[in-house]
């Protein structure tokens, strides 16, 4: 295994004296210009990172951000990924703690607090404001908007995502378009709340199905919808559907499969997430897309900011990606 960089090799190959490396890599005063970036690209050459638990020593901060994930969330491992970069720009590490079926929130947040991390970032928090607030350590919602003083959030703009995905289902020539809902879901109200008010300007009353962020929570969402189109009069019924996210959005594709209705010929669809799931080859999703990069970015500020004192909450705008599961309702398409 090869030797892992030191402040000495790091003084030699930049040719100043550790002192003044370590003041580089600290970050503080006192080195020109030009030796921070002589020293900065000797690191980099050599690979150079400082170790963080002697700095953990130096130090009463832990530098540490702890992130609360769903085992369940597709979309989750996006963020993540994200995070970690972003983190590093700003001088933390990042620590995971999943919740699931087994595991909840609060298990979850106890074991990254017992590690130091100074600032928790949850995606998707399931806890209520008033758990999250009462944290010893600052708390950064991710994917669920807050607007509590004594938190601090980054999500996406949830009513804009929808409207995005509503307005591209009319402009093909849809009216008659229902929402499958997330349930209990970070985002899940949001979403709806914008649905509704976008179809309350229309003579064609909005069509909430029951639904949840999983699989077979659109499958679930699909057979409801088959049913009603088997008992309902066809000039009633949607020609388009917004599924929560891509993962429900997914098993809402199977479900309408397996019944033998073609998508999009018979009914359009739209995800929302734009996560990997969409753009698989046999699923060609189109999907309102959720920016991983600018959403870790916001939260890794939040969370800089929480531990100066300060609260920020921040709505990242969404895109549309357009793919092959919407065209024209049948009547305009013919």
């Amino acid at each position: 295994m090869a030797k892992r960089p030191t402040l000495a090799d790091v003084a030699a190959a930049a040719g100043v004296s550790r002192a003044l490396v370590s003041i580089v890599v600290r970050g503080a005063p006192g080195a020109s210009d030009a030796t921070r970036e002589r020293v900065l690209a000797a690191a980099a050459q050599l690979g150079y990172r400082p170790d963080a638990r002697a700095r953990l020593l130096r130090s009463s901060r832990s530098h540490l951000l702890g992130v609360v994930f769903d085992v369940d969330g597709p979309f989750h491992t996006e963020i993540i990924e994200a995070l970690y970069p972003a983190a590093a720009t700003l001088g933390f590490d990042i620590t995971l703690s999943a919740r699931g079926h087994r595991r909840a929130e609060d298990e979850a947040v106890r074991s990254l607090l017992d590690l130091g991390a100074e600032a928790l970032l949850v995606l998707g928090p399931a806890s209520s404001s008033d758990i999250l607030a009462a944290q010893p350590a600052p708390v950064v919602s991710v994917l669920e908007p807050h607007s509590d003083p004594r938190l601090s959030s980054a999500a996406t703009d949830e009513a804009a995502g929808i409207a995005l995905a509503v307005e591209h289902l009319r402009a093909l020539g849809h009216t008659r378009i229902a929402h499958v809902d997330g349930g209990t879901a970070a985002g899940s109200r949001a979403r709806k709340v914008a649905y509704e008010q976008l179809m309350a300007d229309t003579a064609v009353p909005p069509l909430v199905i029951a639904g949840g962020p999983g699989e077979t929570d659109g499958m679930a969402a699909a057979r409801a919808l088959l049913e009603l189109r088997s008992l309902g009069a066809p000039a009633e019924l949607p020609t388009a559907v917004v599924v929560f996210n891509d993962d429900a959005a997914l098993g809402f594709l199977h479900a309408l499969d397996a019944a033998g209705t073609v998508v999009p010929e018979e009914l359009s669809v739209v995800g929302y997430d734009d996560s990997r799931l969409a753009a698989l080859a046999h699923v060609q999703l189109t999907s309102v897309r959720q920016d991983p990069d600018a959403l870790a970015g916001a939260a890794v500020a939040a969370a800089a900011a929480a531990l100066e004192g300060r609260r920020t909450h921040t709505l990242v705008p969404p895109s549309l990606t357009v793919r092959s599961s919407t065209a024209p309702p049948p009547a305009v398409a013919r």
